[in-house]
């Protein structure tokens, strides 16, 4: 659906470029062209690799147990079966916690991006805002990936026109 109605801009866009006006940049080289964009990034990678290791740790840990209980099954008892499978279970759920901890939707390392990086995103966009502004742009589109429309005039948005059309209020 995305991709229909940026296609839909562009070719409005297109149709109408006398009065129009539209720019296209990379938002990926502009990053990567920022000294504080690529520490933030390492320090990320690094908070990254450091819970990685710490996930690791424990599904090894697991795996031990795992073996340890699958060695010995034959020679407990029912009662001893069930307390280390109990516990089998519980580091499961230990080790599924921890990783939805650091990396979840809300997580860590989301966390961590958002503190980081978001910041400098933020001045990025003011910039491409600004520069819309002073030009006169329409559109800017974003190549980076895919084509995507990073800022478009509000006063071009006929979303609700569209609705009124579809009968929607």
């Amino acid at each position: 659906m995305k991709k229909i109605i940026v296609l839909l801009l562009a070719g409005f866009a297109f149709m109408n470029a006398d009065a129009q006006r539209y720019a296209v940049i990379d938002s990926k080289y502009i990053l990567n062209k920022i000294p504080a964009y690529t520490e933030a990034q390492d320090k990320l990678n690094q908070f990254s690799a450091m819970w990685q290791q710490e996930i690791d740790k424990q599904s090894a840990d697991l795996e031990k147990l795992q073996r340890e209980y699958d060695a010995e099954k034959v020679m407990l008892s029912d009662d001893l079966k069930k307390k280390r499978e109990d516990q089998i279970f519980n580091a499961e759920k230990s080790l599924r916690d921890l990783q939805t901890k650091r990396f979840g939707y809300h997580g860590d390392l989301f966390k961590k991006r958002e503190e980081l990086i978001k910041p400098i995103q933020d001045k990025v966009y003011n910039a491409i805002q600004k520069l819309a502004a002073e030009k006169m742009y329409d559109f800017i589109l974003d190549k980076s990936e895919g084509i995507t429309v990073i800022f478009a005039d509000p006063k071009l948005d006929k979303s609700d026109e569209i609705l009124k059309m579809l009968g929607v209020k």
